[in-house]
């Protein structure tokens, strides 16, 4: 594990450099652990791939002198805890697909596989939210099947309609609003996945399991 001070008020552990569902069951466990502790100065956790930052309120800072030395007593003691704990039971969320999507025959042919047979196996998986990223709501899923690995398009498209299901290398995701985009869209939803008007304002959550129904 490596700890890095992003701030006076901020600070990361990055338990690896590379994305696998086992390095993300331990981010979304320490994830509600630290939420567990309740500390009123936390102002915010923020789960990613392989690491967690956490935002401390300047009041924490002007009563510690070492927000590193703090933080490595803290993840010390959860390293001898009882993981299991904090393990995700959350129900699995389906969400129902159209698979429409236009880039859903390249796909297939750069899979060497049949348009049914992506269907099948990108619906047959569980997906496990890593992380919200790159616009308000996006979640980035793990648990794409290797046989659906494909490289992101050369050129982005500009417009990507809201509610696509993508493909971009090693993940899927799902779009929720129209933005720029470089993955490739073999479906649609139609949940609303991000709203200001929400609280919380994003559909899904990291740590999230999901299942995709056709």
């Amino acid at each position: 594990m490596k700890l890095n001070t992003l701030s006076e008020t901020a600070i990361t552990l990055t338990f690896d450099d590379k994305i696998s569902t086992e390095t993300h069951q331990k981010i979304i466990r320490l994830y509600w652990y630290l939420n567990d502790l309740g500390f009123p100065w936390i102002v915010d956790i923020v789960p990613a791939y392989s690491s967690v930052s956490v935002f401390v309120s300047l009041d924490f800072y002007k009563h510690h002198s070492s927000l590193k030395e703090y933080f490595a007593n803290i993840f010390s003691e959860f390293t001898v805890f009882s993981h299991q704990k904090y393990s995700n039971k959350n129900e699995v969320i389906k969400i129902k697909v159209d698979y429409n999507g236009e880039d859903l025959t390249y796909v297939a042919e750069y899979c060497k596989l049949t348009v049914n047979e992506v269907i099948l196996i990108h619906s047959a998986a569980e997906y496990t939210v890593a992380l919200i990223g790159f616009s308000p709501g996006f979640p980035y899923l793990l648990g794409l099947d290797e046989r659906l690995i494909v490289p992101r398009r050369a050129t982005p498209r500009l417009k990507v309609p809201r509610g696509s299901v993508a493909i971009g290398g090693v993940q899927t995701g799902i779009y929720p609003q129209e933005s720029p985009g470089g993955w490739h869209i073999i479906g649609t939803i139609s949940e609303n996945l991000f709203s200001v008007n929400q609280n919380p304002p994003n559909f899904f959550n990291a740590g999230d399991r999901i299942r995709f129904i056709r």
